[in-house]
C-alpha cells in the first residue's frame, strides 16, 4: 500500500491494495490533496485492489475540489478498478474525469 501526494505536481499516487483497513494511512495524503491550488491527478496505474471506501474518499476529494473550481482526474486505472469506479458512479461526478491508456494499434 502506497499513497503519496506530490504537491508540486498535484499528483496523488495510490498503489498496492487499499481498503477500509488502510483508510487511516490515506488521510494525510488526501488532506494534502485538499489543499491543492490546481486540478489534481490521481495515478491509479499501480492500484491492484480497492474497495468502496477508496471510491468514497475520492468522491469527497472531487466534491471539495469542485467547490474551489478544480477537477479530479483518475489516471490509468486497471480494468477491475475502472469497473469499481463505474459501479459506484464516481465517473459521473461533474468534476471527475477518467483517463485510460489508449490501446496500441494492432499491426496490419
Amino acid at each position: 500500500m502506497i499513497v503519496h501526494f506530490d504537491d508540486q505536481l498535484a499528483i496523488l499516487r495510490i498503489a498496492g491494495d487499499e481498503d477500509r483497513t488502510t483508510s487511516g494511512r490515506r488521510r494525510r495524503p488526501l488532506s494534502a490533496a485538499l489543499k491543492a491550488t490546481r486540478d489534481v491527478i490521481v495515478d491509479l496505474s499501480e492500484l491492484h485492489f480497492a474497495d468502496a471506501s477508496v471510491m468514497i474518499d475520492l468522491a469527497c476529494l472531487a466534491q471539495r475540489l469542485r467547490a474551489h473550481g478544480m477537477t479530479l482526474s483518475l489516471r490509468h486505472p486497471q480494468p477491475h478498478i475502472r469497473r469499481l469506479i463505474e459501479l459506484v458512479g464516481l465517473h459521473r461526478l461533474p468534476s471527475v474525469m477518467v483517463i485510460v491508456p489508449q490501446a496500441a494499434p494492432v499491426p496490419a
